[in-house]
């Protein structure tokens, strides 16, 4: 009789799993969160650059032909270059659109919609480089960058 005693001690009861599970519950409810936020935090320092390489693309694409690239499917066409800068379909990590590119003349703005995933970005002035832009965009411009959220 004493030996079924000492058997049913070891055992666990009802309220310390459930206590066990709260804790890992709530230990979780708090992680989840910031490693939201960690992937966020990733996803904007890859946009980063990656804006900063089809910026370098866009200058050679300029030095070889003699402007500047009109979309990004132009950047593709610098196949020949050596090495090759960008690979086709580069995508913006927070919304999964296409990177997006304005030019004028002289200058260009490279742009990523950002979170919001709303095009925010839609020109540049031919003759000052200052960038129209609202806001949630990351942007690279060689124009004036004080617009632009980078």
């Amino acid at each position: 009789m004493e030996n079924r005693k000492e058997v049913m001690k070891k055992g666990f009861t009802i309220l310390e799993i459930l206590v066990v599970i709260s804790v890992i519950a709530i230990l979780i409810g708090i992680a989840i969160p910031r490693f939201k936020g960690m992937q966020d935090e990733a996803n904007i320092i890859k946009v980063k650059s990656e804006l900063k390489t089809i910026q370098a693309a866009m200058e050679s694409f300029k030095n070889n032909t003699g402007a500047y690239a009109v979309t990004a499917a132009d950047l593709g066409d610098l196949e020949g270059a050596t090495p090759k800068i960008i690979n086709d379909g580069m995508e913006d990590p927070l919304s999964s659109d296409p990177y997006g590119i304005v030019t004028s003349s002289a200058y260009y703005v490279i742009y990523a919609n950002g979170t919001d995933g709303d095009t925010d970005t839609t020109a540049i002035s031919a003759t000052t480089g200052d960038v129209t832009t609202n806001a949630g965009d990351y942007c690279l411009t060689n124009g004036d960058q004080t617009d632009c959220t980078f």
